[in-house]
């Protein structure tokens, strides 16, 4: 039995099956949420089923790209001799950001 809650982003661990798995989609109506598989495989399971499932709250897998097939080293981001992430303080060229970008950027100063 889990008294994790369900949020949408979030990693977690079925302790029985070792499977890792985030949550992409909540529906309160439906009462039901719809996990995704490191596997990349999509699953809807029912509320009541979630919290009679051994879950534990994990962190996000370091190599994000189980669910995509056909993803190039290159657009994973990171150099593929050292293995690491961009790094955080590169310049940013204002010119690329997104709006979603710009609307984090104002958030973030507020």
């Amino acid at each position: 039995m889990s008294d994790v809650d369900p949020i949408i982003g979030n990693w977690y661990r079925n302790q029985e099956t070792g499977n890792d798995f985030e949550v992409v989609a909540l529906d309160e109506d439906a009462q039901t949420i719809e996990i995704q598989y490191f596997d990349g495989e999509v699953e809807e399971l029912d509320l009541d089923a979630w919290y009679e499932l051994a879950i534990e709250s994990i962190e996000a897998p370091e190599d994000w790209s189980g669910p995509f097939d056909e993803l190039e080293s290159d657009d994973l981001g990171y150099d593929e001799n050292e293995n690491s992430r961009p790094e955080e303080n590169e310049e940013v060229n204002e010119e690329e950001l997104s709006d979603e970008d710009d609307l984090l950027a104002d958030r973030d100063e507020e």
